[in-house]
């Protein structure tokens, strides 16, 4: 009987301490290895020309994105899928790369799009299947000398720490909601997204373009909470009552959760 009794306890001190390693894990993006790639500038030493672009942050001040930013190729873009990735970027082999070669960390805020008209070797440096950085002109002059125009650069993602919980910014009617994610921490990107107002169940919401996703509800008059999950390390959080029930689009709302 004190065999069995031994055997019992052990088995529930098992269940009790994998139980509370299943609660505690959540999925934690790492930097990958270093790749080659290049890189090229755009706008002006202000970082005013960067302002906007296809990921929908709008003013990048405000947004909390600043000037260390880059449009990307369309492969790395991913259709809008690399929206809020980090990446460390270091020039090298080239005159024109900083003693040292030190690195810089971009947030991809834009597309670079093809350029069709020219060839991918001389002016196309956005063309399929190029990797490729169009930092912001203070970006780039962190790690080389603005008039070599274009380098050779090695990136890797690493993990994007921000201030905060995430943030919402609304627009929309009242029949179509339409949802662009900021501060992201972790891998800083979204697979899926779904909606809940305190009066309905999850709603499934479509990827639109860049960080924005689309729910076509009518949920006026509800609070709102998020569900999102990250298209890097597949993390699924939960935001309870982001909006208020007497929500408006034009503004942006911030939830007290990240990922990792």
């Amino acid at each position: 009987m004190a065999a069995l009794y031994s055997w019992c306890f052990s088995f529930f001190l098992l269940l009790a301490v994998v139980g509370k390693a299943t609660a505690a894990y959540a999925p934690v993006f790492r930097p990958t290895a270093w790749k080659l790639a290049y890189a090229t500038f755009y706008g002006d030493e202000t970082a005013a020309g960067t302002m906007g672009g296809a990921c929908g942050y709008g003013n990048l001040f405000s947004s909390g994105y600043g000037t260390d930013t880059a449009a990307l190729s369309s492969v790395l873009f991913n259709n809008g899928y690399g929206c809020g990735q980090c990446f460390q970027i270091r020039c090298v082999n080239s005159q024109w790369c900083y003693k040292g070669s030190p690195f810089t960390t971009i947030t991809a805020t834009n597309l670079c799009p093809p350029n069709w008209a020219k060839d991918s070797n001389n002016g196309g440096w956005c063309n399929p299947p190029r990797t490729h950085f169009d930092m912001s002109k203070p970006a780039f002059m962190k790690i080389a000398q603005w008039k070599a125009g274009i380098i050779p650069v090695m990136f890797r993602r690493v993990p994007c720490v921000k201030k905060g919980g995430l943030r919402f910014a609304f627009q929309g009617n009242g029949y179509w909601l339409l949802v662009y994610v900021m501060n992201v921490a972790g891998g800083g990107d979204i697979a899926q997204m779904w909606v809940k107002g305190s009066k309905t169940g999850w709603i499934s919401m479509s990827h639109n373009w860049g960080a924005s996703y689309q729910a076509f509800a009518t949920l006026g008059g509800q609070a709102l909470s998020f569900k999102l999950t990250s298209y890097t390390s597949h993390e699924t959080i939960i935001a309870w009552n982001v909006a208020p029930s007497n929500w408006q689009v034009g503004l942006t709302y911030s939830a007290n959760v990240n990922f990792h």
